[in-house]
């Protein structure tokens, strides 16, 4: 007579690990397209990512639970618990990124290669305005030695053209980064000072961040200075830097290219 062995049963813990983790992920896409769709205050945007999170990390602890309980009772579900943590994972990958960078890098969300007279951001009526009535705040000296220790290799631009010119090259290489202008003054009048302001987006949140250009003439050669600002948190995790130094490697290739 055949008996019926019934099998062990399914860990609880692995059952809810990939369950959480499966909700975790399409809560935080919906963070992002919230954002990027501009459908909700940033904050709320924010706080759905953050809940996401949440939720994605307490999976990560019932996939561990999990493991202990299949080791020592021998339980099913070990299927389940890994592919709840792989999920888990990928909703916290980006996240986990920039918690080293916010460990590696200064508290820092304003970033000038001009550290000691930065370009300051237009107030005419038209930037203003596409800014939704925000301005950066100022850059205090504590922002200014903070970045000089944490990024020595941002400094101002310094090309061999003349400032109609740099003018011009400043605004191709914007326009291929996918800034978008909101203000411009040509170099001219009796300092020869130009001046652009630009809004861009961050890659994958879609915040807007401010950025100023500045060109001053020199003797056959055009100085460029660029400010970066975020408008939200109080570190920007590199990303400040990190356009600068693109903006300024791009500038350079179109140089290159004249």
């Amino acid at each position: 007579m055949l008996r019926h062995i019934p099998e062990e049963p399914v860990s609880n813990a692995a059952v809810w690990c990939r369950r959480l983790a499966v909700f975790s992920l399409p809560v935080a896409a919906i963070a992002v397209i919230l954002a990027r769709a501009n459908a909700v205050e940033p904050q709320a945007s924010l706080a759905v990512l953050g809940g996401a999170i949440v939720v994605a990390l307490v999976a990560l602890l019932l996939f561990l639970a999990a493991c202990v309980v299949i080791w020592q009772e021998g339980r099913r579900g070990l299927g389940e618990a890994l592919g709840g943590a792989l999920l888990a994972a990928a909703t916290l990958g980006y996240p986990a990124y920039l918690a080293v960078q916010a460990v590696r890098l200064p508290v820092l969300s304003d970033v000038s290669t001009d550290t000691a007279d930065p370009p300051r951001f237009s107030t005419s009526r038209a930037a203003v305005a596409a800014r939704a009535g925000f301005t950066p705040a100022g850059f205090d000296a504590d922002t200014a030695e903070r970045q000089r220790d944490g990024y020595p290799d941002i400094e101002p631009i310094v090309v061999d053209l003349e400032p109609d010119e740099a003018y011009q090259l400043v605004l191709e290489t914007a326009q291929s980064r996918g800034w978008r202008v909101i203000d411009q003054r040509p170099p001219g009048g009796r300092s020869g000072v130009g001046h652009l302001d630009f809004l861009d987006r961050t890659l994958v949140m879609g915040f807007a961040d401010d950025i100023a250009v500045r060109l001053r003439p020199l003797a056959g050669q055009t100085r460029i200075d660029v400010r970066s600002a975020s408008r939200y948190g109080r570190h920007d995790f590199g990303a400040n830097a990190k356009r600068i130094r693109q903006f300024a490697e791009e500038l350079q290739a179109g140089l290159n290219e004249k």
